[in-house]
């Protein structure tokens, strides 16, 4: 199949997968476009993509010029160093996990006159080889990002959760970062907008749906398995 088959095939298990837990609720396709050419973006969007997510600062600089009229989302670890190039291009940054990183977010945000919405990346299994702050650090810094980060609007939470061959297996790691979201959401504070729970990608976004992810990142299932040689 090609691009815009693939999308209505995910669109439609993703409309399958979200009536266990809430058929009322819409949840947003990111498209991921690690590694993509610009052509191959731009046929997605066309198809009706309206979100796409880059890992990397230095693709979105490469590609961002090329693409057509689209939401970016950075969805990959973000260094400190990185947040001046994409400041001003990206529309949410799901992976903010410390409080330095908030404050350079912050900081660059200020700089241009705007408010960045971010998400907070749970590691809600302790992988170490992932980013994100834990469950019990979580809470710590979504304060602590409300108290200092004036320039920063907390829009929810991100997790990825391992890699399992039966995707249900990964279902306790997606509901424990649902009850952080919920939790937080009970906060009242003008700067925390809880709208996302982003987490699921192409091989687990049907276990994510099931537990309330209302936000998914996939690339593959769209684009078909990354040629890593034309990075």
């Amino acid at each position: 199949m090609g691009i815009k088959e693939n999308i209505q095939s995910i669109e439609a298990r993703k409309e399958a997968a979200a009536r266990e837990f809430a058929p009322e609720q819409e949840a947003l396709l990111v498209a991921v476009t690690k590694t993509r050419t610009p052509e191959e973006i731009n046929e997605a969007i066309r198809a009706g993509v309206t979100d796409i997510g880059e890992n990397k600062v230095q693709e979105i600089m490469a590609k961002y010029d090329q693409i057509d009229p689209v939401r970016w989302h950075l969805i990959g670890h973000l260094q400190t160093n990185k947040v001046k190039y994409i400041i001003d291009k990206v529309d949410l940054i799901h992976s903010v996990d410390s409080l330095k990183l908030a404050a350079e977010i912050d900081r660059r945000a200020a700089q241009h006159g705007k408010v960045m919405d971010i998400l907070i990346q749970v590691n809600t299994a302790n992988e170490e080889s992932k980013s994100g702050v834990s469950s019990g650090e979580a809470e710590e810094l979504f304060l602590g990002i409300l108290e200092n980060c004036p320039n920063i609007r907390v829009c929810g939470i991100m997790c990825m959760a391992p890699v399992a061959e039966d995707p249900e297996d990964v279902r306790p790691f997606f509901h424990e970062a649902r009850e952080l979201y919920d939790k937080f959401s009970q906060v009242k504070h003008e700067r925390a907008a809880f709208r996302w729970l982003s987490m699921g990608m192409s091989h687990d976004f049907e276990a994510a749906l099931k537990e309330g992810a209302n936000l998914i990142r996939v690339g593959s299932a769209i684009f078909g398995e990354r040629d890593y040689g034309n990075i």
